[in-house]
């Protein structure tokens, strides 16, 4: 790799740390993946500048040929893409090679989803848990703080990191979305229902007559080092309201009622862009994994409507 092409590298990494928030961690994936690149080009004579298409589906064809997954290589071409598009950009080439490079077709597992009706019987056991009259002051807040949560989940598919730490006036009366500052700190606008509206109002006025957490800049705040219900005490709680339904714990976490979300919104006739803006997806093949979803309900309806479908 030549010493003008390691800059190249170098002033893209800054420019994606301030610009685009990236963590270290990703910074280190993407230094990783451009130095390998910029390698291959260098055995081939050629540089970030002059590369062309054919130099960039030699380098992925290479990483094939090596063994890598599909799922690499698709990893290495973002970053790969990242870079010449940041160059064409800034004015240092005048065309993006990567343009009509087709990404790597990925087997990605299907997610796990809950159906339509299991959500329900959770999310009515959970509020009928909540509603129930209980002597013990704690557990009646936790019932109410839990159904809150679970409800603000299932109405706006945040990430759990993103639902534990929502600040404490994050749901008003009037709100009818919620500002969440998702990965990269990038703020979303989501949705808000009524019915999780007012369980957390509900949980908020309970939570003020208790005395408890006086103060607290979070939403849910709790007795932990963080401020706030963690993660992993929300996915426990979970998993027991599952158990007592007779649904497996195993089928059952937040991640699992994010994906839910999504699929029950495509279900209904969603855009998969709507999808991906609502999920805080920065890229639509991250969202596409719910295709399965339309492809299922676009068979029905040819099903169902084609003149010719009962021949």
């Amino acid at each position: 790799m030549s010493v003008g092409d390691a800059t190249l590298i170098e002033t893209y990494l800054e420019a994606a740390s301030i610009e685009d928030a990236a963590s270290d961690n990703t910074l280190a994936a993407y230094r990783a993946d451009l130095d390998l690149y910029a390698g291959f080009l260098a055995g081939r004579g050629r540089g970030l500048l002059d590369a062309g298409t054919t130099d960039v589906e030699a380098f992925i064809a290479g990483l094939a040929a090596e063994g890598y997954a599909a799922a690499t290589q698709a990893r290495r071409l973002s970053a790969v893409r990242q870079l010449h598009k940041f160059l064409y950009t800034e004015g240092r080439r005048a065309d993006d090679p990567t343009a009509r490079v087709d990404r790597p077709r990925t087997r990605r597992p299907l997610p796990k989803v809950l159906s339509v009706d299991e959500v329900g019987r959770l999310m009515d056991a959970v509020a009928l848990a909540a509603a129930e009259l209980v002597e013990d002051q704690a557990e009646a807040l936790r019932r109410a703080r839990f159904s809150a949560m679970l409800e603000t989940l299932y109405a706006s598919g945040l990430r759990v990191s993103e639902l534990v730490s929502l600040p404490a006036g994050a749901i008003r009366e009037s709100t009818a979305a919620i500002t969440v500052r998702g990965k990269g700190a990038k703020d979303r606008l989501v949705p808000i229902g009524n019915t999780a509206r007012a369980a957390v109002l509900a949980y908020r006025q309970r939570l003020k007559a208790s005395g408890r957490h006086a103060g607290s800049p979070f939403l849910f705040p709790a007795n932990s080092e963080t401020g706030h219900v963690t993660r992993q005490s929300f996915a426990r709680e979970l998993k027991d309201a599952a158990a007592r339904l007779g649904i497996s714990p195993d089928k059952v976490s937040p991640h699992v009622l994010r994906h839910a979300f999504a699929s029950h919104l495509l279900q209904n006739g969603a855009d998969l862009r709507v999808v991906q803006e609502l999920l805080g997806h920065a890229d639509i093949g991250t969202t596409e994994i719910y295709t399965h979803v339309l492809e299922h309900r676009l068979a029905a309806l040819v099903a169902d409507h084609h003149p010719l479908s009962e021949r």
